[in-house]
């Protein structure tokens, strides 16, 4: 229909029906055909007369373009970006502010999801101010998932969670499905559940953290939304290597990509940085940096997570004995951190930055590594990383004959606890605690 009325120089109902065929091509999970028919509607709608019409029908065209470009690109797409921008410049002079609040959601997902988290929560912040007063519950649920992915990679875990629980409250799996063709590409009730798992992890809560990773993945898959279940898998699969599961891990990994390739996606995240995690915990250290490497020079592993890959590179390349290469990369991630507000992965950074320095024979700067994790990982109530780095520092001070202290330092983080104790990081912990007793 859309080529006929085209060709009869109808434009005006052309459009219309690019854009329907665009949606319908979407919703079937064919967006390259999808993104083709929103591009021919946008070339006709030049042929119509400016005004709030032309403009309406920009606006729809072009958030639904932005939408089918995550998909297919990733949270990285630039043409993505360029729709979500011509749609909120569109939006500000409309009377209805959905389209508005959506344009500027999709500006956040690009944004965040590019790493730059410190643009990202102005964008975050924007949108809670939109759904502030007024606002319908399907709005408010994706202001807070602008939020709980914005904080907790921002090193704001605690308040990630608020919002996580926030978002997994407001959610009804039949009232919001549409959502996963509106905002982000993705299914808001599977990321909040991941996002609560990553989040109780850091804060120390394993078990929580497992209940509700699973309670994500069972979700994600009884919708068979695919870039939903990808998302989801990426986000578990980094959930697993936090438990020191990397066989687990790889599973899940493994599954994601072969889902990306059978359903023609885009990754959302590097999965170089968690096979190259994984396979250093393995063992399989040259393979695993090698793999680390490769995925620092796509352009996704330049987006958000990057943190995370530079600190796993880093601890690759220490048990390599490449100690002046694994600095750089430490120095790399500590940079970013500064410059793009990815905070989550700060203790970390320090903590093996603290490991090379060590193996160096330089206790001091060793030292004041792991007392920087230490303090980092105490601001942003990070106990998983805390225990990490309360761990190395006495180590270190037991090997300078500081016994005392390191118990004195270790017992009390132990202590607090309560759950996870078949974790690697709280066993080894525990038996330093045996041998200082």
């Amino acid at each position: 229909m859309a080529h006929h009325l085209t060709g009869a120089a109808d434009h005006e109902h052309a459009v219309d029906q690019w854009l329907k065929a665009g949606q319908h091509a979407a919703e079937r999970l064919a967006h390259l055909e999808a993104i083709r028919h929103f591009e021919r509607g946008l070339a006709v709608l030049t042929k119509l007369p400016e005004g709030p019409a032309r403009n309406g029908r920009e606006i729809e065209l072009q958030l639904s373009r932005g939408l089918s470009l995550i998909t297919k690109e990733g949270f990285i797409s630039e043409a993505a970006n360029q729709a979500y921008r011509r749609a909120r410049e569109l939006g500000e002079n409309q009377a209805d502010r959905q389209p508005l609040f959506t344009a500027v959601y999709g500006l956040w997902q690009w944004t965040a999801g590019s790493g730059d988290l410190i643009e990202g929560r102005r964008l975050s912040e924007t949108l809670l101010e939109l759904t502030a007063t007024r606002a319908d519950d399907g709005l408010r649920l994706q202001a807070h998932h602008s939020a709980w992915a914005t904080c907790l990679h921002g090193g704001q875990p605690a308040a990630s969670q608020e919002h996580s629980s926030a978002g997994r409250r407001l959610y009804d799996p039949d009232h919001h499905r549409s959502h996963r063709l509106l905002f982000g590409g993705h299914d808001p009730g599977v990321c909040a559940r991941m996002f609560l798992a990553l989040g109780e992890w850091v804060l120390g809560y394993a078990e929580q953290a497992l209940a509700s990773g699973t309670e994500g993945m069972v979700l994600a898959e009884r919708l068979a939304h695919p870039l939903s279940l990808e998302d989801a898998l990426l986000n578990f699969s980094l959930f697993h290597i936090n438990r020191g599961e990397p066989e687990l891990a790889l599973q899940r990994l493994d599954a994601a990509q072969t889902l990306a390739a059978e359903q023609r996606l885009g990754f959302v995240r590097e999965p170089l940085f968690l096979r190259g995690d994984a396979l250093v915990a393995q063992g399989a250290i040259v393979e695993g940096v090698r793999c680390l490497r490769e995925g620092l020079r796509t352009p996704v592993g330049g987006a958000v997570w990057r943190t995370y890959g530079l600190a796993s590179l880093a601890n690759g390349l220490m048990r390599l004995g490449k100690l002046d290469d694994a600095l750089a990369a430490i120095n790399d991630g500590l940079q970013r951190m500064k410059t793009k507000g990815e905070r989550l992965w700060g203790a970390e950074l320090y903590r093996i930055k603290g490991l090379i320095l060590l193996r160096q024979n330089d206790f001091e700067q060793s030292q004041t590594a792991f007392q920087s994790a230490l303090s980092i990982a105490r601001r942003q109530a990070a106990k998983a990383y805390e225990l990490r780095a309360a761990t190395s520092l006495s180590l270190l001070w037991c090997e300078r004959g500081r016994l005392a202290e390191a118990r004195d330092l270790l017992w009390p983080v132990y202590g607090w606890f309560t759950e996870g104790f078949d974790t690697p990081d709280l066993k080894e912990a525990k038996v330093l605690l045996s041998e200082l007793a």
